[in-house]
């Protein structure tokens, strides 16, 4: 972690760590030893909800998580309340069922979110804390009633603190209103997924975003600004490299020749 935060700072970049838990505990996981090296798909014990009294350690852990990247020379952390992991799985009512303090109204599953928050603020600083959120991406069969009051609420809660930028991943339903989540968070806004470079440029000109984040264009295309500047073709991204391998799909996309 060391040498990746000093790689970016050697280049006069920003270096923010994401923070975020695993999609399920490690008790949960099967062995990876197998008489063949094959990817398998196999089902997996079923989670059990965490006890009241085990959510203090697990926001203490995201705070340890924050004071090893500040050690480590990041500049600051990416919360990564998205995707299905943990954060996300509190926020949405598709995946929270609890019936106690942290699940039932918005507010209640909010409020692991903002305990996270309040918990790393110290370590960094509010203005070099992101929150990176995905109202509607169904990813790991993700889902919420009303995300529009879910995500709002989050947004205004987030907004309250001065953070560094609240990041949206804009996947799932076209027609949801994520210019209110911006509105709602009044802070630097990140819009995420699914933009080429003309409808980046055209949501950060009208208005609806700040900035916009690129993840798999990066992947296969490690020139991609340059990409962008020579209004260039992009290489197609492989999937299959995403989350395993070596080499192949990870440093052997072809940049673009003179």
């Amino acid at each position: 972690m060391n040498q990746l935060a000093g790689g970016t700072g050697r280049n006069r970049a920003l270096s923010l760590h994401s923070l975020k838990e695993r999609i399920i505990g490690v008790a949960c996981r099967r062995s990876a030893v197998k008489a063949r090296a094959v990817v398998t798909v196999e089902p997996y014990e079923t989670p059990r909800a965490l006890g009241l009294k085990e959510i203090p350690g697990i926001v203490d852990d995201f705070r340890r998580a924050a004071e090893n990247a500040k050690r480590s020379g990041f500049d600051g952390v990416e919360l990564h309340g998205a995707n299905g992991y943990l954060i996300d799985q509190f926020l949405r009512d598709g995946s929270n069922q609890r019936t106690d303090a942290y699940g039932g109204s918005v507010e209640n599953r909010v409020r692991f979110l903002k305990e996270i928050v309040e918990a790393i603020i110290p370590v960094f600083g509010a203005n070099r804390i992101g929150v990176r959120l995905s109202p509607t991406f169904p990813v790991f069969s993700m889902s919420d009633s009303d995300p529009a009051a879910t995500f709002g609420h989050a947004a205004k809660t987030l907004g309250r603190y001065g953070l560094a930028y609240l990041h949206v991943v804009q996947i799932g339903d076209p027609d949801f209103d994520y210019a209110a989540l911006k509105w709602a968070f009044g802070g630097p806004y990140i819009a995420n997924g699914g933009f080429d470079v003309d409808s980046a440029e055209a949501a950060i000109t009208g208005g609806a975003a700040d900035l916009v984040a690129f993840g798999t264009k990066f992947l296969a295309n490690p020139d991609l600004i340059e990409r962008f500047r020579r209004r260039a073709p992009l290489n197609a991204p492989d999937p299959a490299t995403f989350y395993q391998g070596e080499a192949r799909g990870y440093t052997d996309y072809p940049t673009l020749t003179a």
